[in-house]
C-alpha cells in the first residue's frame, strides 16, 4: 500500500518535472498532481531532490527494460544494434526527465546525477560491446577493437539525440537509423 502511494507520487512528479523542469517545479505542484497534501509527500520523500532522484531512477529502469526486451527478441547482432538505437532513441524521447538528468549540466549539484550518468554509460557500453563481440564470434562483423567500436557507436547515437528532441528530423527516425546502420555496417561487416 505504501509502495503504491510512493509510486503514484513518482508518476505524478514525472509529469510535473517534464512540464516545468527540475528548477521550476515546486513541492506544491507535485502534491497537487499527486492529489495529496504536501505533508503526505514529505512522509514519503524528504525533498524535491529525493523525488527527482526517484523519477530519474524510475525512467532509467523503464528505458533499460524497453531496450533489453527489444534486444532479447533477436539473436542477430546487426538487428540488435538497430533495435538498440531505435529503442534507446524512442525511449529517451519519451523519458524527458532521464534525458534531462543525463545532459543538463545545471543539475550537476544533485549528488545522484553523476552516479546515474556513470551507471547508464556503463550499461550502454557493456551492451554495445557485447553485441559487437557476439557479431565477431558469429563472423558477421570484423571488428579489431570492439571496445573502441562501441565508443564510436555510442557517440554516433548521442548525435541523434539533438534532432530527435528538437523535432528537426527531415524524415522519420526509422529511415535515419536504417541509413546510419547501412553506413556503420559497411565498416564493421566481415569482408
Amino acid at each position: 500500500m505504501a509502495e503504491n502511494k510512493r509510486e503514484n507520487i513518482i508518476d505524478a512528479a514525472r509529469k510535473v518535472f517534464s512540464q516545468y523542469g527540475f528548477s521550476k517545479t515546486t513541492m506544491d505542484e507535485i502534491a497537487q498532481a499527486a492529489r495529496k497534501g504536501k505533508s503526505s509527500i514529505y512522509y514519503y520523500f524528504n525533498s524535491k531532490e529525493e523525488i527527482f532522484e526517484a523519477v530519474v531512477k524510475t525512467e532509467a529502469n523503464i528505458l533499460k527494460e524497453e531496450i533489453l526486451n527489444k534486444l532479447n527478441s533477436t539473436d542477430e547482432p546487426l538487428q540488435k544494434i538497430k533495435y538498440y538505437i531505435s529503442s534507446r532513441t524512442n525511449g529517451i524521447k519519451k523519458l524527458g526527465n532521464f534525458y534531462n538528468a543525463m545532459q543538463n549540466d545545471l543539475l550537476n549539484h544533485l549528488h545522484f546525477i553523476e552516479q546515474a550518468r556513470k551507471e547508464y554509460d556503463e550499461m550502454e557500453f557493456d551492451l554495445i560491446c557485447g553485441i559487437l563481440t557476439d557479431g565477431n564470434k558469429k563472423e558477421i562483423f570484423d571488428i579489431q577493437e570492439p571496445r573502441l567500436a562501441a565508443m564510436v557507436l555510442i557517440t554516433i547515437m548521442k548525435g541523434l539525440e539533438i534532432p530527435v528532441f528538437k523535432d528537426t528530423l527531415q524524415y522519420d527516425l526509422e529511415n535515419r537509423i536504417d541509413d546510419l546502420l547501412d553506413f556503420v555496417y559497411e565498416g564493421i561487416k566481415k569482408k
